[in-house]
């Protein structure tokens, strides 16, 4: 018994292989920094600022935008998009703006209504009806690559009524999370419009 107690403690304890350790860790930190960076190619973060989008977002509220999106498909009716505003200044923020017509649509207001290719669209995402001031009698023919963006406060927006039709090279991404403030959390809802609408 007094031989087995004096080897135990002769044997020498194991030591932390520090190289191993060392690796581990340089190893973790890369992979984080890899998913890190991917996640920002694929994503940005847009903070609403203003009225245009109310009652669906407000101003504070904190998004994440896909960047993915449009680089496998192209942008429908009803999608929530982010970009960079026409013939704006370089320091002009994004906006975020509801995608009404797309490429070869006829986008028409009349009499304050929306109508795509001659149908009046159901809009129960607008904060009230537009004023015939805001939302004058107009007509425009969607070219290719051409998209035509609203705001859901129509009394209130700048949106292509103002500077025409935007272009993809334009769109920052289609909207998908809203994450703050928590108590807003949830994914951006996409809006399916009738098939009704050629």
């Amino acid at each position: 018994m007094q031989d087995l107690s004096a080897t135990l403690t002769t044997l020498p304890r194991p030591r932390l292989r520090l190289r191993g350790l060392l690796r581990e860790i340089l190893d973790t930190a890369i992979l984080i920094g890899a998913i890190y960076a991917l996640v920002n190619l694929a994503s940005v973060r847009f903070i609403v600022e203003g009225p245009s989008m109310q009652p669906n977002f407000y101003t504070g509220q904190v998004l994440v935008v896909s960047r993915l999106h449009y680089l496998l498909g192209s942008p429908q009716r009803g999608d929530i998009v982010v970009f960079n505003p026409p013939n704006q200044p370089a320091d002009e923020p994004p906006y975020i703006k509801r995608v009404i017509g797309v490429p070869g649509d006829e986008v028409e207001i009349r009499d304050t209504l929306v109508y795509v290719n001659g149908v009046q669209l159901d809009e129960p995402y607008i904060n009230e009806p537009c004023r015939s001031s805001m939302c004058p009698d107009g007509r425009w023919q969607l070219g290719e690559d051409e998209y035509f963006v609203m705001g859901d406060n129509r009394n209130h927006s700048s949106d292509s009524r103002r500077f025409g039709t935007i272009t993809t090279s334009e769109i920052i991404g289609e909207a998908l999370i809203r994450y703050w403030p928590p108590a807003d959390w949830g994914l951006v809802n996409r809006l399916a419009y009738p098939e009704d609408v050629p």
